[in-house]
C-alpha cells in the first residue's frame, strides 16, 4: 500500500467536508449578497476563502485517484495551491489598498488565507521530493483551509450586518 493510500479515509472525509462546507459559506454569502458585492474587500475575501475550500477538495479528491504516485500528486497539489493563491493575492492587494479607517486587523484579514497555501506548497514539494512529511503537510493544508475559510467567512458575514 502507498503513502497516498493509507490516506484514503482521512481523503474521503476532507472531501465530503469541504464540499458541504463551501457551499454552506456560498448559501451563506447569497443571503446577504447586495450587501456584500459593495465592498470589494468582502467579496474578494469571500472568494479567497471559497478557493481555500477547493483547494482542500481538489486535494482531498486527488488523493482518491487510483495508483496515483507521489510525484503526480505532489505536483498536481502544488499546481493546485498555485491556482488558490492567485485568489489570495488579489484579496490581500485590495485589502491593504482599502482606506477605510475602521479597519484595524488588515495583515490578520489576509495572512490566514496564505496559512492553508503554504501547508499545500510544502505538502508537494516534500512529495516532490518523496518525502513523507509531505502528506502531513497535505492534512495541516487542508485543516487549515477549513478554520481559514470559517474565520474568514464568519467575519466577512459579521461585517456585512453591522
Amino acid at each position: 500500500m502507498s503513502v497516498i493510500e493509507e490516506w484514503s479515509e482521512f481523503h474521503v472525509a476532507m472531501a465530503g467536508a469541504t464540499a458541504a462546507l463551501a457551499g454552506l459559506v456560498i448559501v451563506a454569502a447569497s443571503v446577504n449578497i447586495a450587501e456584500i458585492v459593495k465592498s470589494r474587500t468582502l467579496t474578494s475575501r469571500l472568494l479567497a476563502g471559497i478557493a481555500a475550500l477547493l483547494l482542500a477538495l481538489t486535494v482531498s479528491a486527488l488523493g482518491l485517484v487510483p495508483r496515483i504516485d507521489d510525484t503526480w500528486f505532489g505536483a498536481l497539489t502544488i499546481l493546485a495551491a498555485l491556482v488558490a493563491v492567485v485568489f489570495q493575492v488579489n484579496t490581500t492587494w485590495l485589502i491593504a489598498r482599502d482606506r477605510s479607517p475602521a479597519d484595524r486587523a488588515k495583515p490578520l484579514k489576509y495572512v490566514i488565507g496564505f496559512l492553508p497555501i503554504a501547508a499545500y506548497l510544502a505538502a508537494g514539494t516534500a512529495l516532490l521530493m518523496r518525502h513523507p512529511s509531505g502528506m502531513y503537510f497535505a492534512a495541516a493544508g487542508c485543516v487549515l483551509a477549513v478554520v481559514s475559510a470559517v474565520v474568514v467567512s464568519w467575519v466577512a458575514l459579521v461585517e456585512v450586518l453591522r
